[in-house]
């Protein structure tokens, strides 16, 4: 396939079936489709009423073809950063260039936004991600054990069992 011509932009409500759906592409390559919970309905309030996150799209003669998912946090220690949840590219547009394009539209979003920190998490055997995220120079930190607790942890936790 020839480099196609890519516009990025500002996902907005109307966007999020498409969004759902790289999620759920995403998650199918993770080896986790069954974990997608999410709704449609749910990223419109959360993203356009609540406002928890931003997403930018890729698309390519208007089919939307990857995106980045993120969003502000805080650190104790250094202040403002963003957070990158998810960044996808259909396997079809993959080795175009398309990721990269996304990946340097957060970075810019995040100088824009005076992020002390842009932060993301990679599988261990995603060899591909690992690989472009050593070629941009990102820092991957084997130190820190990422804990998470589930929304049925966080009930029994409350109910104390």
């Amino acid at each position: 396939m020839k480099s196609p011509k890519v516009k990025l932009r500002k996902a907005g409500p109307d966007d999020m079936s498409a969004v759902h759906a790289l999620i759920s592409e995403l998650a199918h390559y993770e080896r986790a489709p069954m974990e997608v919970s999410v709704t449609v309905e749910e990223l419109k309030h959360d993203g356009y009423v609540k406002n928890m996150f931003e997403v930018t799209l890729a698309e390519v003669e208007g089919e939307v073809v990857g995106m980045a998912f993120y969003y502000p946090r805080y650190s104790t220690w250094k202040g403002k950063c963003i957070y990158l949840e998810d960044f996808i590219v259909k396997i079809e547009f993959r080795h175009l260039g398309i990721g990269k394009m996304l990946f340097d539209e957060v970075v810019r979003y995040s100088h824009a936004f005076g992020a002390k920190r842009l932060e993301w998490q990679v599988l261990n055997w995603n060899e591909l991600a690992l690989n472009f995220y050593k070629k941009v120079g990102a820092e991957l930190d084997d130190e820190w054990i990422n804990g998470r607790m589930t929304d049925t942890m966080i009930e029994k936790y409350i109910q104390g069992k």
